[in-house]
């Protein structure tokens, strides 16, 4: 009998975030739905290259050598039998990817909750805002010029506030500047921030770390700096979730972080703050997305 859903971290993906589709999305854009059906099936027996995501959940996949852990579903825009090009190429690249949602037009997020899913991530931006909107866990994956590595281990990396954290702080910070957000961060150093949209997913990641711990590294990267990054430790504390390595940057860039540290994925409410070398996802919730 398979694991239920509710003892597993389970990931949605887009066929969008998963494989390289440049080819086909182009046939649909300039040639229509007919033509772009056509196209799979002419093109069933060829698997899709590998997408931004893709490093990603492989290694996330790979975690269930060890017991299952892990659920990854494809949510798709897809037709049923525009989508089977998909589940094949995910065979093909040893993804053991059993579970699929085709959804021929329709934004696939409404399921999530059926599905118990902590994070679902696309390249389609519409389709992301509207999971986010839905205040579900959702990720614009973008474009990279990542090249995976051989390490089994799996890199993760989040931005704190407006992505671990609300965007409480934030607000404070775009409202009343830097000197403003430390008095307040100092002030309420021992209250605990909410929680943001992907702090459930790390959980998820922390529950897998206790069976694996040498196969997961999780980091935040961060433009908190002393004193504000005590109530960053002490929100993380009070969920009962951990880090490995914590950056307090001080608005100092991250991408020469990132370029060092080479997560097989990044999370950040802020598109500024994210680059095109390590694959990386918009999570657009809060005030620096409104």
């Amino acid at each position: 009998m398979a694991p239920s859903l509710e003892n597993l971290l389970v990931v949605g993906v887009a066929s969008s975030a998963l494989f390289d589709l440049a080819q086909s999305d182009a046939v649909f854009a300039t040639e229509g739905e007919q033509a772009y059906r056509a196209y799979q099936e002419a093109h069933l027996a060829e698997p899709f290259a590998a997408g931004v995501a893709f490093p990603f959940i492989r290694r996330l996949l790979q975690l269930n050598d060890l017991a299952p852990l892990v659920e990854v579903i494809v949510l798709s825009r897809n037709s049923p039998d525009t989508g089977l090009r998909i589940l094949r190429s995910a065979a093909h690249h040893g993804l053991t990817i059993t579970r699929a949602i085709f959804t021929e037009g329709r934004a696939p997020h409404e399921y999530m909750p059926a599905l118990n899913m902590s994070l679902f991530l696309s390249a389609n931006e519409k389709d992301v805002r509207k999971a986010t909107n839905a205040g579900m866990p959702a990720g614009q994956v973008l474009k990279s010029s990542f090249q995976d590595d051989d390490d089994p281990a799996l890199r993760i990396a989040f931005d704190f506030d407006g992505v671990l954290a609300d965007d409480a702080s934030e607000r404070i910070y775009q409202s009343g500047g830097l000197d403003q957000f430390q008095r307040h961060e100092a002030t309420n150093v021992v209250t605990p921030l909410d929680p943001g949209p992907l702090r459930n997913f790390l959980a998820g990641v922390n529950r897998i770390q206790r069976q694996a711990e040498d196969r997961i590294r999780v980091s935040v990267v961060t433009a908190r700096s002393a004193p504000a990054h005590e109530r960053a430790i002490n929100s993380l504390k009070a969920w009962g979730l951990t880090v490995n390595d914590a950056f307090f940057l001080g608005g100092l860039k991250k991408a020469p972080i990132l370029d060092v540290l080479k997560p097989h994925i990044f999370f950040d409410d802020q598109r500024g703050h994210l680059i095109s070398t390590v694959p990386c996802v918009h999570v657009p919730f809060g005030v620096s997305n409104e």
